[in-house]
């Protein structure tokens, strides 16, 4: 059973910073790409972040230049540094991973359960 387990939110001050660390762990084959989505209240879940296996990286643009995506593939970890946050960014943050349990089998998409942010002075 593979599961996509966060840790990293909390609460901090307009400006501050924070790093969600979201970790894979049961029996796979292989991570392709990795990605951060967060949901406000009363909102749609939207995507915040991604990286390849390869390493590329995208954000979106209500992030650039605040967040910084990374992975550590020897440990089957994504990271999100968040730096100048802002109370709009108040949101659940859930870890997303496309994942294959087995060469042959079809990479499947896993989410996390969440960890909370909240930015407020």
């Amino acid at each position: 059973q593979v599961q996509l387990v966060e840790s990293g939110g909390g609460l901090v001050q307009p400006g501050g910073s924070l790093r969600l660390s979201c970790a894979a762990s049961g029996s796979f084959y292989s991570i392709n790409g990795m990605a951060w989505y967060r949901q406000a209240p009363g909102q749609e879940r939207e995507f915040v972040a991604l990286i390849t296996d390869t390493g590329t990286t995208n954000h979106a643009a209500s992030v650039k230049g605040r967040f910084s995506i990374s992975r550590d593939s020897a440990k089957n970890t994504v990271l999100q540094q968040m730096n100048n946050l802002k109370p709009e960014d108040t949101a659940v943050y859930h870890c997303n991973a496309v994942i294959a349990t087995r060469r042959s089998s079809t990479p499947f998409n896993y989410w996390g359960q969440g960890t909370q942010v909240t930015v407020s002075s």
